[in-house]
């Protein structure tokens, strides 16, 4: 279970508190799903649970590994050059969960171990970033990290509750103010009533 506060003080804890929640709640989104539900489209973009945990594993291993001269070895030829546009986002029928779910476990350890052995400002070069612009530090790469595995966890949110119903920030703590079915249904009107007034529809 997720903590609710850093352990220990300092930056790094800091950063490494919110960015491994983030990993945490993406990854409980997918439990006690089908492997239809993990994979299946549920925009007009196709967002899907178990594409989000692939594409947050290759922003690890390229932000906090490649960048700063850690490659890690995994091999992700959804992002090389010439890959098929949003390859990172979705997994092949050969692709199993377990096997995305386990480079991402690896993604975790290979960027823990980069901000454990690097200062955060420590600068690197980011790959794919036009020549000339493409210094960063590894302060500034944690937290763009953290941006993006969090805005994923948010869409796994709403996916997650598009499929089944199913709510939380993560195992133990909904962060919902009831779960009660009929304040649910009464709160969700009560906020149609409020948008159709305000759209002078009432």
């Amino acid at each position: 279970m997720t903590s609710t506060t850093p352990e220990s003080p300092g930056p790094k804890a800091d950063l490494h508190f919110y960015l491994q929640s983030a990993r945490d709640a993406l990854l409980w989104k997918l439990e006690g799903l089908s492997e239809y539900e993990v994979r299946r489209p549920m925009t007009p973009t196709g967002t899907n649970l178990l594409g989000m945990v692939k594409h947050a594993a290759s922003v690890e291993l390229g932000y906090l590994g490649d960048t700063f001269g850690r490659p890690s070895g995994e091999s992700l030829p959804w992002v090389e050059e010439g890959a098929e546009a949003n390859a990172d986002m979705w997994a092949t029928a050969a692709e199993s969960r377990e096997d995305v779910v386990g480079l991402y476990r690896r993604a975790w350890a290979h960027a823990d171990a980069t901000l454990e052995a690097l200062p955060l400002d420590t600068v690197g070069r980011v790959p794919w970033w036009p020549e000339g612009r493409d210094e960063v530090t590894l302060h500034h790469a944690v937290v763009r990290v953290i941006a993006d595995t969090h805005r994923h966890a948010g869409h796994a949110d709403v996916i997650r509750e598009l499929t089944d119903g199913a709510v939380g920030m993560n195992e133990g703590n909904t962060g919902l103010p009831s779960d009660d079915a009929a304040w649910w249904k009464e709160y969700r009107a009560r906020l149609e009533r409020a948008a159709r007034e305000a759209d002078g529809r009432a």
